[in-house]
């Protein structure tokens, strides 16, 4: 054998690149290394980026920087299972920052994230995938990409994954996206409710916590309620309570719980199950605030509905209620009172509350906190509110005062309910009487002028409550508090509106109260509503003719008609029909100027200092005059001496002088006016009428033959009996003129009048009437038409026992038969035969 010779190496082929090892530190380097076709460079550089990313945000923002991005995004799909397994982690903590988010959005790597989550990927894979998926749900936008692209479906199936990490992303994920409707339906759909409730027996708090927070909020949905029932869900959550080392999960565990007990079913679940009371008692016993807040919460949300109120009273849900007010925690009291506020919808809850509950909700109101206020304003509205027994457990409890203070807080829904808490008081007479010593009228001035409309409409029902006596209506007169309540009688607002006219409507009750509401523009306000079919109301009508029964002047002249009830009174005139929207001036105005062609204006005034009985018409003159102001009066009554001194005697003369005497004291009609006050003018004639008619016909026992003597009387007065034929030449127009003339006005008194025709007559029967207490109507019609009816029992039915028929209407003639009664049956056909 020859010696061995040994055998020498063969040189590389020349077109093979020798290995390079290279120690880069620079990321930016590394990053140019993920666009290398060699599988181990990559993956070496993908567990570098890793490393490096995971040492702080600063890191992630120099990779996007660097645009490691798009290529990482590249590798997704990489067909080298170890350079997919690392660029899916680096994007599972790349994710996380905001501006890497938006640009993978842009990108659109969502399909290739998901097909991450396949079943044959391994473990690590899934972990991280769903870790950016985690990430990336927390924006609405990824949202609706995870769920387009199918990425809810392998979420729910990783839920049953060994590894709790997986489980951790995956759930979370699934709760980002359940904030959003249509992904709550579809794991309906993906039956998702039992592996999320399996989560609640992990031995990860996080995780535990993140599957409640889920079922918080899928819950929300009826068919999820069920279905939670139906896989024992709810004995999950109240084993959870009942374990103390869990109680950091007993929020969210009461929250989902506060769901389910809005669904029927599953409160008598828990109900027959002795959940509901141990549920009651862990929320009274508990000592975390939070805990204490949400089981009220829980009870408000299910006390919404019926069925679940009438089984809360049976648990006795109100002492535990009552226990949570007296809670040192502010929020908790709030839940409390916002529960007691859904459970007076019980009759037997509101009953329970007027001995335990009002008593502490009153001390709450009372709290440095508004919102505590309010909250506990609201249980008392809502118990109050049509429960008189506990209105007056309010007041007694000294709950006035505080809720007078409310009034001038700065939250609407304070001062709201405190209105409202007040008018329910003052629906009780013997309590509205104590409320004015607390200023409530006063009070009010600040919600009337509120911008809030249901401030302004619980304030301005309040005033409607409260203003039902006069010292009230003074207050608020007094205070100013009747300018802003005319104003909100053109709120734009329907109830706000009605309130505010229901108010003014019983404001009007007091003439000085109705006389200032005019002077602020009411009636013409309400005028201008009820013309509207849309914004008129019931109230606004009923306050418009209360105004106008308080200012029969203006009724008559715009509705032509008075009623029974409407009692004419000194100082009422006539002026003639208006049209709706026209300013009726007022008496001393008309009264002023100087006459002109227009209808006389009817005056009733019997008013004057003098006191003492006037003489009959038969002893004094009938063209005693008025002057328009003390400084005017003095003219007409030397012209109407000089008339009068012509066809008189002395004797007579003297008897003038007295009686103008008389007429230079008639009563002021204002007081304390820094102007020269002005009378109205006194009719001497008509103060004699009524002193006649008082005297000899006011005794008659038979109200027709009262009527009967009273309209001869006034057609006598009047110029006497007429006839049809001769109607014509009855020249009343001429006396009327001349009357004119000589008072230099158009007012004429009535009682001067001697020669008068139908619209005459009738207003002298109506005030005569009125005087009497003969009960009449006043209806003006065309063509100076006017005439009175009366309502008569039958003769026939005088006596029967039993229920009466209705009394029939007559027109009273004062024309053509004075004295003489026509039965009302068609009122057109009856009325063209009389006039």
């Amino acid at each position: 054998m020859g010696k061995k010779v040994k055998k020498e190496a063969e040189p590389p082929p020349k077109d093979v690149f020798d290995p390079l090892t290279i120690e880069s530190k620079k990321a930016a380097t590394v990053v140019l290394m993920l666009n290398s076709p060699e599988e181990e460079i990559l993956a070496k550089a993908c567990e570098a980026i890793y490393r490096f990313a995971l040492k702080g945000e600063e890191n992630k923002a120099t990779l996007l920087e660097l645009g490691a991005v798009e290529p990482l995004t590249k590798l997704l799909t990489h067909e080298d299972k170890i350079v997919r397994r690392n660029a899916t982690m680096i994007f599972g903590i790349l994710a996380s920052n905001n501006d890497v988010k938006k640009l993978l959005r842009e990108l659109d790597v969502m399909n290739s994230v998901i097909a991450q989550l396949a079943p044959e990927e391994e473990v690590v894979i899934h972990e991280f995938a769903s870790l950016c998926l985690a990430n990336m749900s927390a924006e609405y936008t990824s949202k609706v990409q995870i769920l387009e692209h199918g990425g809810l479906e392998p979420l729910v199936r990783l839920l049953a994954s060994p590894d709790p990490d997986v489980k951790k992303n995956s759930v979370e994920c699934i709760y980002n996206l359940t904030q959003d409707f249509q992904c709550r339906a579809a794991l309906q759909e993906l039956n998702a409710i039992p592996p999320i409730l399996d989560l609640l027996k992990s031995e990860y708090p996080v995780i535990q916590l993140l599957a409640l927070k889920t079922l918080g909020i899928i819950t929300n949905d009826k068919e999820a309620r069920a279905t939670l029932r139906d896989n024992q869900g709810v004995d999950h959550l109240i084993k959870i309570l009942e374990t103390k080392e869990l109680n950091d999960l007993h929020i969210e565990a009461l929250a989902v719980i506060a769901n389910c007990l809005e669904d029927m079913d599953t409160l008598v679940l828990i109900q027959q199950t002795g959940g509901l009371k141990k549920l009651l008692s862990f929320a009274e016993n508990s000592t975390i605030p939070d805990i204490q807040k949400n089981a009220a919460k829980a009870i408000t949300k299910a006390a919404y509905d019926p069925e679940n109120r009438k089984l809360f009273h049976e648990q006795e849900v109100e002492k535990c209620l009552v226990a949570l007010l007296g809670s040192e925690n502010d929020e908790t009291k709030i839940a409390a009172s916002q529960a007691i506020s859904a459970m007076c919808e019980n009759t037997g809850s509101k009953e329970f509350f007027n001995n335990q509950g009002i008593p502490q909700l009153i001390l709450l109101l009372k709290s440095d906190s508004e919102e505590v206020r309010e909250a506990a304003s609201l249980a008392l509205a809502n118990l109050t509110t049509c429960h008189p027994a506990n209105a007056k457990a309010v007041a007694e409890a000294d709950g006035v005062d505080p809720l007078v203070n409310i009034l001038s807080s700065r939250r609407d829904g304070a001062v709201a309910n405190a209105a409202t808490v007040l008018a329910n008081v003052a629906m009780q007479e013997p309590l509205r009487a104590g409320l004015q010593s607390h200023g409530v009228s006063s009070a009010l001035l600040g919600p009337l002028r509120s911008a809030n409309t249901v401030v302004q409409s619980k304030a301005a029902l309040t005033v409607a409550a409260t203003a039902c006596d006069v010292e009230a209506r003074t207050e608020l007169r007094n205070s100013g508090g009747l300018e802003p309540l005319v104003e909100l009688l053109r709120s734009k607002h329907d109830e706000v509106r009605r309130h505010a006219s229901w108010a003014v409507m019983v404001c009007a009750n007091d003439e000085l109260t109705a006389v200032e509401l005019c002077k602020l523009g009411a009636l013409a306000i309400l005028e201008e509503v009820n013309l509207s079919v849309s914004r008129k109301n019931k109230f606004s009508e009923a306050a418009y003719n209360k105004l106008l029964n308080n200012n029969l002047s203006l009724k008559y002249s715009l509705t032509g008609y008075l009623s029974s009830s409407n009692i004419i009174s000194d100082g009422f005139y006539d002026y003639g029909r208006i049209n709706p929207g026209t300013k009726l001036l007022p008496l001393k105005d008309l009264c002023l100027q100087e006459p002109s062609d227009q209808r006389a204006i009817l005056l009733v005034n019997s008013k004057s200092s003098d006191v003492s009985p006037p003489p009959s018409t038969e002893d004094k003159s009938s063209d005693v005059g008025y002057g328009r102001s003390i400084s005017s009066s003095s003219s007409f009554r030397r012209a109407s001496k000089e008339k009068t001194k012509k066809g008189r005697g002395k004797k007579e003369e003297e008897k003038v002088k007295e009686e103008e005497e008389v007429s230079t004291l008639p009563k002021l009609m204002g007081e304390g006016s820094p102007e020269k006050e002005w009378y109205p003018p006194f009719d001497p004639d008509f103060r004699v009428y009524v002193y006649e008619v008082t005297k000899s016909i006011f005794p008659i026992t038979d109200i027709k033959e009262q009527i009967e003597v009273l309209a001869r009387y006034v057609a006598e007065k009047m110029g006497g009996k007429m006839s049809k034929e001769k109607l014509h030449n009855f020249s009343w127009e001429l006396h009327v003129s001349e009357l004119k003339f000589q008072l230099k006005s158009n007012v004429v008194p009535i009682g001067q009048i001697k020669k008068g025709i139908f619209y005459h007559r009738a207003l002298l029967f109506k005030a005569l009437a009125d005087k009497i207490g003969i009960g009449c109507s006043l209806v003006r019609g065309e063509y100076g038409r006017a005439w009175n009816e009366v309502q008569l029992m039958n003769e026939s039915r005088k006596g029967l026992i039993g229920a009466l028929p209705p009394p029939e209407v007559y027109i009273v003639d004062l024309m053509f038969h004075p004295g003489g009664l026509m039965k009302l049956r068609s009122r057109e056909a009856d009325l063209y035969r009389y006039l």
